[in-house]
């Protein structure tokens, strides 16, 4: 029987990301306690720049988003920011869409695999994605389970189980 895998990745949808952060900026220029903030969200591929009156404003406008992308089912592991900043008379806050396992991470999902995972399973980082093959198909949804499991800071699909 040949073996079977199936590849651990970090994506997300791109479309879904500009959807939330479109929901997120007509919110802001609706709700009242941001009529005179000056808050505005600005996307460019993966980064995303908050902009406010106030450092508090800023944080309010990073929890609008936070709410308008767990909607639009976009974990926020893959978000990653940073601490608000002044510039000039506004405060801005950085965030960045992470896509792809890194390499540290995808040493520690492969230890993990060889350490805590069925015996049978093996695992070779591919890029920027991580292949896991066995035999055996149960063993191979334990692997799931177990990186579901895992504290590891990225949001994990599984994608061409065969």
């Amino acid at each position: 029987m040949a073996d079977s895998s199936f590849d651990v990745v970090s994506k997300v949808d791109h479309q879904e990301v500009a959807n939330a952060v479109n929901q997120a900026t007509k919110e802001l220029s609706q709700r009242y306690d941001f009529k005179d903030a000056a808050a505005s969200i600005d996307l460019s591929e993966t980064q995303i720049l908050m902009k406010a009156a106030s450092e508090e404003r800023v944080n309010a406008v990073l929890d609008v988003l936070q709410s308008k992308l767990i909607r639009r089912g976009i974990s926020l592991k893959s978000l990653e920011t940073g601490e608000p900043y002044v510039s000039g008379k506004e405060y801005r806050l950085e965030g960045t869409i992470k896509e792809g396992i890194d390499q540290p991470n995808a040493k520690k999902l492969s230890k993990l695999i060889r350490d805590e995972g069925p015996k049978s399973v093996k695992s070779q980082i591919q890029g920027d994605e991580l292949r896991v093959t066995s035999k055996s198909r149960d063993d191979l949804q334990a692997t799931m389970q177990l990186l579901k499991g895992s504290d590891v800071e990225l949001d994990l699909q599984f994608v061409n189980f065969r």
